[in-house]
């Protein structure tokens, strides 16, 4: 069960004037969820720069932060951050920072102390803005719902204690999603409560959900035949669910060929109606949501002989983007790849975006005609993609990775920025910071 907080003293120098005078309905520059305002990596801006001038991009602001994974978020003047400190105890924290100018507006610390986790460096998943609350997902499933402009605690979960959740090796990764009613994630727990609704103002459970484990794939909305329904990867099914009920509306099983690593969305085009999955073990799935019946049907999977010997799209962190009728990603060593999505043959692969290595990573996001590349190393990259290749148009270094990934003997970056009032968001484990990109 939820644990219920209401407190009536805000936190010191945070006056109730403030509180009252703050709206909460986020702008349409705003980034307030995990991959931006509708969860599927697109930036609507316009007055931003083509191409950069030489040399860093100088920060606009720098903000202490620990150590982490998790991509900030923005809305209404405020950008939200999760980081963790391992000494002199081990806890994660909840930032909030002025947008403008970066000073602190409150921070929330809890005990957390991380327990067979691999890559131990803090937490994944992205705060989520709604109705003036911040939802913060940590490694080890503490879920909080805070006053967004306090930072006051309104209630909190722990999905270990409350649901006899299963943390998977990453932890919980899996980002939040809020609607008008209900927060969504994928918790992992039992009996049947992979994934489960709680209401967004109470935290009490609403619904739970499908069987097996969870897997690091965020949920989201999908529209099938008029109807929202909420789309969701878990380690055993591929499935949609009644928003209000949970109750699966069509599932696929999903035959992992190894342990759970589906950390990529779901990439939707919502044009066709076409699902696009990939995974490390388990190359690329195509499906396509069925017009006359709520259903889905697998059109192609392409697997190669291992994640190295492929001509498929084996990714692991990163999420791919669908233009028109080619699908373009980094694969399982960091080379980017079209496939063509009438029958997953692979159409080309460029080399040049990132330096090989295991799970070589970036993070794309599409504005207009172009697609924003940020990449392990802290570098900001304009691209374009068609079936005939790839062209870096501009390219610039934002910040320096600081956590030293052993596996590839040097330092990385696995953090999707945030576009907002035309600047782009970023952090290390030391810091975040602010870019201006407006012309």
């Amino acid at each position: 069960m939820a644990r219920f907080f209401l407190s009536l003293t805000p936190p010191a120098g945070i006056g109730y004037c403030v509180v009252l005078m703050l709206s909460y309905s986020a702008s349409s520059s705003d980034w307030p969820q995990w991959r931006g305002p509708e969860r599927d990596g697109v930036w609507l801006e316009n007055g931003i720069v083509s191409e950069f001038a030489s040399g860093q991009l100088p920060a606009k602001w720098s903000a202490p932060v620990g150590s982490g994974y998790s991509g900030p978020t923005v809305a209404n003047g405020r950008v939200y951050l999760t980081s963790y400190l391992g000494k002199p105890k081990q806890v994660e924290q909840v930032h909030c920072v002025d947008q403008a100018t970066g000073k602190e507006v409150w921070k929330h610390v809890y005990d957390c102390e991380y327990m067979d986790i691999g890559y131990p460096l803090g937490p994944r998943a992205a705060v989520a803005i709604s109705d003036g609350k911040a939802y913060a997902l940590g490694t080890m499933g503490h879920l909080h719902c805070l006053d967004a402009a306090t930072g006051e605690v309104i209630w909190k979960i722990n999905f270990e204690d409350d649901f006899n959740a299963a943390i998977p090796v990453w932890g919980i990764t899996a980002s939040p999603l809020v609607d008008d009613d209900r927060v969504y994630v994928q918790v992992g727990g039992q009996p049947d409560a992979v994934v489960m609704a709680f209401d967004k103002n109470t935290g009490y459970e609403e619904w739970r959900s499908l069987d097996g484990g969870a897997s690091y794939s965020a949920p989201k909305f999908i529209e099938q035949n008029g109807k929202q329904l909420l789309l969701v990867w878990t380690g055993d099914w591929f499935a949609a669910l009644e928003t209000k009920s949970g109750e699966p509306v069509w599932k696929e099983k999903f035959n992992r060929a190894k342990g759970v690593i589906n950390v990529a969305d779901p990439v939707v085009d919502k044009s066709t109606g076409r699902i696009f999955l990939t995974s490390f073990y388990d190359g690329s799935y195509l499906y396509k949501l069925d017009t006359d019946k709520m259903d889905v049907d697998l059109l192609w999977k392409r697997k190669g002989r291992s994640e190295i010997h492929t001509d498929a799209l084996h990714s692991i962190i990163m999420t791919s983007v669908i233009l028109g009728d080619y699908v373009y990603g980094l694969d399982s060593y960091g080379a980017m790849r079209c496939l063509d999505l009438q029958n997953g043959d692979r159409v080309w692969e460029d080399q040049t975006l990132v330096d090989e290595g295991r799970w070589a990573t970036a993070f794309f996001v599409q504005n207009g005609e172009q697609t924003w590349m940020f990449t392990e190393k802290g570098e900001l990259v304009i691209g374009s993609l068609s079936p005939s290749g790839f062209k870096s148009l501009s390219k610039t270094k934002l910040i320096e990775p600081t956590t030293f990934l052993p596996r590839r003997n040097d330092n990385i970056l696995w953090s999707h920025p945030a576009y907002a009032d035309k600047h782009i968001f970023v952090r290390n484990d030391k810091h975040l910071i602010s870019v201006d990109l407006s012309l």
